[in-house]
């Protein structure tokens, strides 16, 4: 989430010295490009791999900070949420072995960071998306206490003028209204850091925009999003909407969002001239006290930090991300990948950075002018396509449409393999490593993967402990590092080992029936027959529940009736008002009590005042709690 040290905009004054200093920082950038100032005769590469922490239940941890602490690391950080961190590994120049190199020093990192998390009785788990999190997670009490995280927080925001809104849909959908950015804990990323020349960064941000379909839909891995199937790279959805802070209106503005492909066009110029783009359409929504002026650094020798153009840039996310760096003394300029998800295995992202990297290096000379020969638009549209469908996308590519398979089989790995021999990587790199991204085009995605097991899981599973059966699976094929093309299908009658379930959140009915206390009673008896359920809670408009509508209750009510008929009766004249309710975080050992004591067949579940599921006496039966 960028740099820790930053602080709130308080007034105009603050607002404008942090602004002069990003005037004067993209005028310092300028100078130090015609002046031929930065490192261009060497090419590096540099990840970040962000990860989940699980408990024994296979679910979100809380012990970011305790186990961070355990680790004593600088290579490793926080993330937003208590149940994320994330390790920077080393710059490594790209030569013969750089991706070994990588992989060994992730391996060797995050088997410092196991062995930490275990004395703390937690897993790590590497996936876009970990399958077990719930809206419970997703609550101010999760996030990582750090003020940059809450600021960041109060100022989206402000800007946004309220809740932020989440609509996504695939084969399930899922809406939701949420009050902080928090749904963006729930993505996790493998962001790839490649060195260009500054001579042909241009050429190669619009390279990279232009290869991010392709290469997206062979890496897609996060399918699921709070039990519902969405896209195949649901993260791309989630993080755009998750932090969205443009405001509706009655006029139809050009709005960019602070999540986005790109600025709806290619680049021209050069690297100012994206930043220029990119401060023209969004706010400042932090700032950073800054005692240097960039400029006047360059005239004493020193090489300038950029440190306002660098905040400003951390709270803009592009998927490719153009940035500015500080190496030995001297600077450079590279492109973030940020759209890769973690996972499913080490191997698995090591062939996607030498994918990419490969991909990046190998661009034939007819794209060195990506307006000449593919539309922005285009561009952008296999980038959503991927997103939404992997690996069975239909991609726009030399004027026709390709099967993303097909296109990649046919036309990018052999680029991509040029690539990587254009810069001396060993044989049995290549062939390993791109091995590894073609079988998946012939064979399976992370995303394939997972969807398939989910649906099997789900015939002879509830959806919960599907997710939890799903999500040890996970971690278990990636403790052996095999490629997730090789991942066996998970057995029909897979089983948890042993019953873990402890809260009403992991066994109560999300998908509920409900009625409207001025539906008629008639039709709200008639909705319960045909769906056999012995209870509907009732909603008010808002979404708030007002009261519960059973079996035994209608009973009662036309036996004082002296009548069946319910005609003229509306669903507020036979509803129980006073209902006995109780919230996801409840106990079932709690939730057993309060039915047996009251005589009661199920108790709706309630979270801030509005209906998130609700749990039955066959919810305990299947579960084996009563």
């Amino acid at each position: 989430m960028g740099d820790q040290k930053v602080n709130k905009i308080k007034g105009k004054h603050t607002k404008a010295r942090f602004t002069q200093h990003l005037l004067e920082d993209l005028k310092a950038l300028d100078y130090m490009l015609k002046n031929n100032l930065f490192e261009d005769d060497t090419i590096r590469i540099g990840a970040e791999q962000e990860f989940c922490l699980v408990n024994q239940d296979w679910r979100p941890s809380k012990k970011a900070l305790t186990i961070l602490k355990n680790i004593d690391d600088p290579h490793f950080t926080t993330e937003i949420a208590k149940y994320n961190l994330e390790l920077n590994l080393d710059p490594v120049v790209l030569t013969k072995n750089a991706f070994y190199k990588v992989e060994n020093q992730l391996t060797d990192l995050l088997q410092k960071a196991i062995n930490k998390a275990a004395l703390a009785q937690n897993k790590i788990v590497l996936t876009g998306i970990l399958p077990t999190i719930t809206k419970n997670e997703l609550q101010l009490d999760y996030m990582t206490p750090k003020p940059r995280y809450y600021l960041l927080n109060k100022m989206l925001k402000e800007l946004r003028g309220g809740d932020f809104r989440l609509h996504i849909r695939g084969v399930d959908e899922l809406n939701n209204v949420h009050d902080s950015v928090l749904f963006e804990g729930c993505n996790t990323s493998f962001q790839m850091h490649l060195q260009i020349p500054s001579h042909d960064f241009i050429a190669s941000y619009n390279w990279a925009l232009a290869i991010s379909g392709v290469v997206l839909s062979m890496c897609v891995n996060s399918p699921l999003l709070l039990g519902r199937e969405l896209w195949s790279e649901t993260r791309i959805a989630l993080f755009k909407q998750s932090i969205d802070t443009r405001k509706s209106s009655y006029v139809l503005k050009n709005q960019e969002a602070r999540v986005a492909f790109g600025n709806n066009s290619w680049a021209e110029g050069n690297i100012v001239e994206i930043y220029k783009n990119l401060i023209a359409q969004h706010d400042n929504i932090v700032t950073k006290t800054i005692s240097v002026n960039s400029l006047e650094e360059i005239k004493n020798g020193n090489t300038p930090k950029l440190e306002a153009l660098c905040t400003f840039n951390g709270t803009i996310y592009r998927w490719n991300r153009v940035c500015y760096g500080v190496t030995n003394g001297k600077p450079h300029l590279r492109i973030e990948n940020r759209y890769i998800p973690s996972g499913p295995s080490i191997k698995d992202e090591m062939a996607n950075f030498a994918f990419w990297v490969g991909l990046m290096m190998g661009r034939p000379k007819e794209y060195d002018t990506m307006q000449k020969v593919m539309d922005f638009r285009d561009a952008k549209a296999n980038f959503i396509k991927a997103a939404r469908y992997g690996k069975e996308s239909l991609l726009f590519w030399d004027n026709t449409y390709v099967s993303a398979s097909d296109l990649l089989l046919q036309k990018i790995l052999p680029i991509a393999k040029s690539g990587l021999q254009k810069m001396n990587i060993d044989d049995q790199s290549i062939n390993e490593l791109l091995g590894i991204i073609e079988e998946r085009a012939k064979t399976q995605t992370g995303a394939e993967w997972m969807v398939t097991n989910y649906r099997k899981l789900l015939k002879n599973n509830k959806p919960d402990d599907s997710l939890q059966i799903l999500t040890k699976s996970i971690y278990d094929f990636q403790k052996n590092n095999s490629p997730v093309s090789q991942w066996r299908m998970l057995r029909d009658n897979e089983k948890l080992d042993a019953k873990k379930n402890t809260e009403v959140a992991h066994i109560m009915t999300t998908r509920l029936f409900v009625v409207h206390k001025n539906d008629l009673a008639s039709l709200a008896t008639s909705i319960m027959k045909w769906k056999n359920i012995h209870q509907v809670p009732v909603e008010s408009k808002k979404g708030k529940l007002v009261g519960l509508l059973t079996w035994k209750h209608l009973l009662k009510f036309q036996e004082k009736q002296k009548s069946t008929a319910l005609n003229h009766y509306f669903v507020k004249d036979i509803m129980v008002k006073k209902v006995i309710t109780v919230t996801p975080q409840t106990s079932i050992k709690k939730a057993v009590t309060l039915m047996k004591k009251h005589q009661i067949g199920c108790l709706p579940v309630i979270q801030k005042k509005y209906l998130v599921g609700i749990i039955t006496a066959k919810d305990l039966i299947e579960a084996s709690y009563a």
